[in-house]
Formats: C-alpha cells, structure tokens, sequence
C-alpha cells in the first residue's frame, strides 16, 4: 500500500489549485470559510464554472463527457476545492443520479439528460426519504400506478435537502406490492414542475429551510422516464447510495474546518488552555486517521485491487467528525456562539458587546444543522449493522 502522491499527481494538484484560485469568486469564498449562507445563485453560479470547464461531472468517466480522472486525482480534485473554500457540490445531479442514468439508463436517457447536469443547468433533488421511510428505504408507499404510456404518481416525500430549487427529482417509487418489499421498487425521473407537485418547506431548528416536504397528487409521468426495468428500482438505488455515503465522509471539509476551529480558539484566546487543545488535537488525529482509511481504498482502487467495502464506516466517522468539530466552535466561542438571530447575520451584525466576533454569528448555526449528520443517509446505528454484516462478517 502507497500512501505517497507520484510527481504527477502532485502536478495535477498544483493544476486544480491555480484554476480554482482564478475562478473561485472570492465573495463565495469568503461565505465558505465563514460558514455564512449560501444562495442558490451561490451553490449554481459555482456548479456553472465547474461545468464549463468540464470539471462539474468530475467523477464521470469521457465516454460520457467528463474528465476521466483516476480515483486519486478525484480526491485531489475535491480536496482543493474544499480548502480554496469552494461550495460542496450539489451531488444529487453530478454525483449520484447520473452514475445510475449511465450505468442503467438506456441511450436516449442519457443524451436527455447527462448534459443538463453536466452543465449544473439542471437542479436535481432526491426523492427518497418518506415520513416513517428513513433508513428503511424499503418501506416506501409513494405509488406509481402505469395507465398506458404513463405513471400515475401518489404520496409524499420528506428531508427533501434543497427540493425549493429541484427542476428535476429522481424518485424512488412503489410498482408493485407482491413479494418483499425491496422487489416492487421502481426508478422514475420526475419534472418537479409537472401539475399535482407541492414542495413545502420545512423550517429546521438553525433557522434555515435546508429540508422540504414534496406531495404527489395523480402527477403524469412519461413511461419513458423510468430507469432500467420496472421493479428493479431497489437494485439502482443501492448503486446510488454507495456514492451518496462515500461523499458523505467529506474528509476535505473537516480539514477546512479544523482550520477555522483553530482560528476561533486563538482568536477568542482559548488557544493558551491546554486541555481545549488536547481535545482540538484528538479530533486532528481523528481526521488524519479517516484520511488514511480514505487513502487506503484510493491505494487499492490505483493498483488494481478491489476497494475497501466501507462506504459505512466512512459515514460513521466522517458524521461523527462533523458534529464533534461543530461542538468544539461552540464550546471556544462560549456564551457569544449563543445569539442567532437570523436577520442580523444577513446585515453582518453580531452586536456591539465585548466578545462579539463576527466569525461567532453562524456558530449556533452550524451546530444545530450538523445534528443531522449521523441521521441522513442511512442513520449510524444502521451502518454500524451493515459494517457488522458485510465487513466483520
């Protein structure tokens, strides 16, 4: 197992470095490393650039028109990225549902829809999550009933992340009620604008309305939109979520925070205690260690092995980094982390008291938000039984 970068590799770095530095606009970057919120002309004017350089698909392969990058040169890719302070990228058009459109789609599937994605034109949202359908994904009671050459579409869909914005959603839907329940799931595109759509938004506890609900009322859907086969739907979206919990990791972006963690604490004079540094230096060694476990399947994958299968165990400790740094921020700021009143921010106001550190205005924020971490995509508790099924054996 090599763990060093080649030259080559360490050229391609320096490559993705210069062009983000030249294209990055610096007011979004600024909002990145602030933790201050993100427009949707924010999260799409990036996705844009990234488009138009080719690098928006960055995990596609060229077949398809992205860069065909390895899987060491993704992860440079991302990791710079994240520490110029870019946005994370929307992943449910670039990441996720366009691996299971070219792995499954059929060709006019994919020449509809890959490049509206590929140029960050389209917004995609996941349709998966239900109201008692959360990590079991296999209890979905959204219906889709085929009458000629559609499918009629009835239910609800919850946790929407970012749903106000879909153009597009891929839906995970019921086709069938017979056998278990994983054998009448289906795959189907859906125009979030189609008649019998309702998005709501759901007001979480930092204020923002990250997460929606989405209602399907007798909505039309062309037959022509479903992915595969009818029925087989449980089989693409196991291939999605092995993207979704590797991404979930974000190892790259706790390195950015670990950062702005440590210029809180100097700036708020925590730095000079001891036992808070200890506990800053335990969580650097913690983001070392997953770094490594990341590493080590990049190893495998470049030298021709099978990879790790811990796509759990990534989310584990990646979920559980996220809301420990948070926890940290807070705990440096003290009582300043507290005030959150959300029109404030958006004027740049954190109050005339001694202590009131811009840069403490989103902490209560982003600790509230990164509560959720160890829930999405498959809660902790259900990993750590995959982990214990597939891994330990």
């Amino acid at each position: 197992m090599d763990l060093a970068f080649t030259p080559e590799e360490q050229a391609f770095r320096d490559e993705v470095r210069a062009w983000v530095h030249s294209n990055l606009p610096p007011a979004i970057s600024h909002k990145v490393h602030n933790a201050l919120r993100l427009t949707r002309d924010d999260l799409q004017g990036w996705a844009k650039i990234l488009g138009k350089k080719g690098w928006l698909g960055f995990g596609w392969p060229k077949e398809f028109g992205g860069p065909g990058w390895t899987a060491v040169q993704k992860h440079l890719f991302e990791e710079e990225c994240a520490l110029a302070g870019a946005p994370r990228i929307i992943p449910f058009g670039p990441v996720m549902v366009a691996p299971v459109i070219m792995a499954f789609g059929n060709a006019e599937q994919q020449k509809r829809f890959l490049p509206g994605i590929a140029s960050g034109e389209v917004w995609w949202s996941q349709g998966y999550s239900e109201p008692g359908s959360g990590s079991d994904l296999a209890s979905v009671k959204t219906r889709a009933e085929r009458v000629g050459d559609k499918y009629i579409v009835n239910g609800q869909k919850t946790w929407t992340t970012l749903g106000q914005y879909g153009d597009w959603m891929f839906n995970l839907v019921r086709t069938s009620t017979e056998g278990k329940p994983q054998t009448g799931i289906s795959f189907l595109l859906l125009d979030m604008r189609s008649p019998g759509v309702t998005v709501r938004p759901i007001k979480l506890l930092d204020g923002e309305c990250e997460v929606n609900e989405v209602f399907f009322d007798n909505v039309e859907v062309p037959a022509e939109n479903l992915i595969g086969e009818e029925n087989k739907g449980w089989t693409y979206a196991k291939h999605l979520l092995s993207h979704e919990r590797t991404n979930i990791a974000d190892v790259n972006r706790s390195k950015r925070e670990l950062e702005r963690l440590k210029r809180i604490a100097k700036t708020e004079g925590l730095w000079d205690d001891a036992r808070f540094r200890d506990q800053v230096a335990l969580l650097e060694v913690d983001i070392v260690a997953l770094e490594m476990l990341v590493l080590r399947v990049l190893s495998a994958e470049k030298s021709g092995k099978n990879s790790l299968d811990i796509a759990g165990l990534l989310k584990i400790r990646g979920s559980e980094i996220q809301q420990r740094y948070a926890e940290l921020m807070m705990l440096a700021a003290g009582p300043f982390a507290l005030p959150f009143i959300e029109e404030a921010m958006e004027a740049g106001w954190q109050g005339d008291f001694p202590g009131g550190e811009v840069a403490n205005a989103p902490l209560a924020s982003t600790y509230f938000n990164l509560r959720k971490t160890t829930i999405y995509g498959g809660s902790n508790e259900v990993q750590r039984n995959i982990v214990a099924q597939t891994v330990l054996g």
